[in-house]
């Protein structure tokens, strides 16, 4: 593609991988929207990390790898295909890196016996609002999943992924000395 712009997409419609066209606010290409948004939130996480917070070693490259597993996903969302060789798929040993991840990470933090609040350093607060589009991707894949073939593994590496985000805004903020905030639950 030599252009940014195709004009393609000026009658409100879009090409999924193969070519077929369609209509931008479908549940698909909504879906698909999600995960970029996820993905684009991470990458402001990453930049906050490099410019103004104390991070865990590997902790930027490990979220990079995030970044272009999100990118396969929405590959694999924007092809009907069975046949997705063409694109990169996520499988279970995803799944279990994500949870070997949560489970190495949770054994640094204290026990959680609060609800917190999303804050403390900047880089946490960007790491809980990628958690928050990440659930918006989850809800709109298990809407897509009830009225279209999408593979289950899609789904567990999205809720894996949210889960992930939750621990990984409570690491940064460890790492760089700021307390969770927790939630106080204000009186009727």
């Amino acid at each position: 593609m030599t252009k940014i712009y195709t004009r393609t997409g000026d009658q409100g419609e879009t090409s999924l991988l193969g070519g077929e066209r369609v209509r931008k606010d479908t549940l698909r290409i909504e879906t698909i929207g999600c995960v970029d948004e996820t993905n684009a939130v991470l990458g402001l996480a990453r930049v906050e990390l490099t410019r103004s917070g104390v991070a865990p070693e590997g902790l930027d490259d490990f979220l990079l790898r995030i970044q272009h597993a999100l990118f396969d996903l929405g590959a694999e969302l924007a092809s009907r295909s069975k046949n997705t060789a063409s694109t990169s798929r996520l499988d279970d040993a995803a799944i279990t890196d994500l949870e070997a991840t949560i489970d190495r990470y949770e054994a640094q933090l204290s026990p959680l016996r609060e609800f917190i609040l999303p804050g403390g350093a900047a880089a946490a607060a960007q790491l809980h609002l990628a958690r928050c589009a990440c659930r918006r991707a989850e809800r709109r894949l298990v809407q897509l999943a009830a009225s279209e073939p999408v593979r289950c593994e899609l789904g567990c590496f999205v809720n894996r992924l949210g889960d992930l985000l939750f621990v990984l805004a409570r690491v940064v903020n460890k790492a760089n000395r700021i307390p969770d905030v927790a939630w106080q639950q204000r009186n009727k």
